[in-house]
């Protein structure tokens, strides 16, 4: 999940311009929090499950969003930057993300329940879902 982090993230920073001021973390800023942990559960989802792709094109679309959203914020590329490559936020939300499959029935012992999953997350059309298409 940490390269969903990076690759939904890496694609707006290189073009923040750059503000600085007294911000909020962007990991408790919801809507980078949900979209960024959306895109890196939909990526493993992806890679553990043959029968299920990650749509790149949305998750592109959506990370130009969130530069959007998080340049009217103020966040700086070197902000940006910062949350995106640390090994802390990284950690962190690669440990929500398993903590999320496990509760939603995920095993990482048996790859069918990544598909089980993916597949139930792409009817419902969740946020995860959206990102992910069946083969």
């Amino acid at each position: 999940m940490t390269r969903a982090l990076s690759v939904a993230i890496a694609i707006c920073v290189a073009t923040f311009p750059g503000v600085a001021s007294a911000k909020p973390s962007l990991r408790d800023v919801p809507q980078v929090e949900n979209i960024i942990f959306a895109a890196a559960v939909a990526h493993e989802v992806s890679e553990k499950c043959g029968s299920i792709k990650s749509r790149r094109m949305k998750a592109l679309g959506m990370a130009w969003d969130l530069r959007s959203y998080a340049n009217k914020l103020g966040y700086s590329d070197s902000e940006i930057r910062a949350y995106v490559e640390s090994d802390v936020e990284k950690a962190r939300m690669r440990n929500k993300g398993e903590r999320f499959l496990k509760a939603n029935g995920v095993d990482y012992g048996s790859p069918e329940t990544f598909c089980v999953f993916g597949h139930a997350e792409i009817e419902k059309s969740s946020a995860i879902g959206a990102l992910l298409r069946a083969k």
